[in-house]
């Protein structure tokens, strides 16, 4: 009997090491077969990407939605898929994300309870988000309906990715997770209506509108890179002498050395995360008010980053909940919001048309991002598509629209539409973390847990 010895796959943050005049260099390697191991041989996947991509006011309601949605629909469902399983047929407003072959899921909702009275609790604008995003409920402690005051019990599904031991594990990229945004007009300037990502109860993570701010963020020279350079000789020179020293010392000596050792590898590890920066940067960008456009320079900015690894896990707010934005480029004269409560079914139409096309545009820019394997960053994604409710004109909880783009390293059936009328949200959440590799034998919080994932998506 013979037998095939497996060697492990090498890390892809293997560098050479070196000395040049006493100082120590590390030189990074190109992408070798090596670090894919041989399952991905001529086939290298890379890390996982993790992406939340969030738009407002959920879809155009229909009859799915209830009987007075189904009663003042002049269009019908022009989101749900026709078809069903692989190679579905898209629907009108899925038309703009064909191209990139994205899974969708239809007629799920959240199952979490509701505690009585509610209260408010169970709008959609608040309970609809706060599963879709946490796979929990609203926390009950503080909540305020006539304010529309609230907050999560855990955090959002992209910090809860970024911080997981599985994920990066004990080598982070030099941001954890970028938090962006487009839309600057909000319902509130506080809470969920103003940042869609939390860390955990009243923590939201403010987004970055900006484009100059987030090339600063993300490709500028830290201020004080050259004064670690020069230190970081020193650091890598002295380290070994003073593993060397502790036997020579007493306890209240080896204390000290241990608090003195720990700064200089704190140092250490600030350089290379600081200095890890791409070797092709972008050009300085413009900005625009237009949401299509300004996605663009966004969405130009995060696909260099996430490629050359400064981060794996992203949040993008085209919109923000309930937003206020006026879509006056295409004939729109109020805010969704107001259109939205006023029945005005076409301009809903229109305006969810037009933030799937920044969707488009977004998984554009990730599907031309590609390491030099040819592995494009949509290639590692998985990339959450959602909005806080299934519509806006009753918030109505019902068929939440989830779209899921990006193959994960083929841990996802690009093209599927999984269809459960009534289904458990929160098995979106199972089949992300599971794509993601991430153990996950359940997920969901008061009432909404379950085991199952979407069987068809999740490869």
């Amino acid at each position: 009997m013979s037998f095939v010895i497996r060697k492990p796959p090498l890390s892809r943050r293997t560098v050479l090491r070196g000395a040049i005049g006493g100082a120590a260099v590390a030189l990074a390697l190109p992408p070798l077969e090596a670090m894919f191991g041989e399952a991905h041989a001529g086939d290298p996947t890379g890390d996982p990407i993790f992406g939340l991509f969030y738009w407002a006011n959920g879809v155009p309601w229909h009859a799915g939605h209830g009987a007075d949605q189904g009663a003042n629909s002049p269009g019908g469902d022009v989101w749900t898929p026709p078809t069903v399983g692989a190679d579905f047929t898209p629907s009108p407003l899925l038309a703009p994300l064909a191209a990139h072959k994205v899974s969708v899921a239809t007629g799920l909702e959240p199952k979490t309870e509701v505690p009585q009275p509610d209260n408010g609790q169970s709008d959609g604008h608040m309970r609809g988000f706060m599963v879709a995003m946490t796979g929990d409920r609203i926390r009950p402690e503080g909540f305020d309906h006539p304010s529309h005051t609230l907050t999560c019990l855990r955090p959002t599904l992209d910090q809860y990715v970024a911080t997981h031991a599985q994920f990066y594990g004990n080598s982070p990229s030099r941001f954890r997770s970028l938090c962006l945004g487009v839309s600057e007009a909000r319902f509130h300037d506080y809470g969920h209506w103003n940042a869609i990502s939390f860390t955990g109860p009243d923590s939201p993570v403010a987004a970055v509108h900006s484009p100059a701010q987030l090339y600063s963020m993300l490709f500028d020279v830290p201020a004080d890179l050259m004064a670690l350079t020069r230190r970081v000789t020193l650091i890598d020179a002295v380290l070994a002498d003073a593993e060397g020293l502790r036997g020579r010392l007493g306890g209240t000596d080896k204390q000290r050395l241990e608090a003195h050792l720990d700064h200089l590898r704190e140092v250490q590890r600030r350089l290379d995360l600081s200095s890890g920066t791409c070797d092709i940067i972008p050009a300085a960008p413009g900005d625009s008010a237009d949401l299509i456009a300004r996605t663009d320079i966004m969405a130009g900015l995060l696909a260099a980053a996430l490629n050359c690894g400064l981060t794996r896990v992203f949040s993008f707010m085209l919109s923000s909940p309930a937003t206020t934005h006026v879509f006056n480029n295409l004939g729109v004269p109020n805010g969704m919001h107001q259109v939205c409560h006023d029945g005005q079914w076409e301009y809903v139409r229109s305006i969810t048309e037009y933030q799937m096309l920044a969707f488009a545009r977004l998984l554009d820019h990730l599907a031309a991002a590609v390491d030099p394997m040819g592995v494009s960053v949509l290639d590692r994604a998985c990339v959450y598509g959602v909005s806080e409710y299934g519509e806006g004109y009753k918030h109505s909880t019902a068929e939440m629209p989830v779209v899921l783009a990006g193959g994960c390293g083929g841990a996802l059936v690009r093209g599927y539409h999984y269809r459960e009328q009534g289904g458990n949200l929160c098995k979106v959440h199972v089949t992300i973390l599971r794509a993601l590799g991430i153990d996950t034998p359940s997920y969901g919080f008061n009432g909404g847990e379950t085991t199952e994932h979407l069987t068809g998506i999740l490869a």
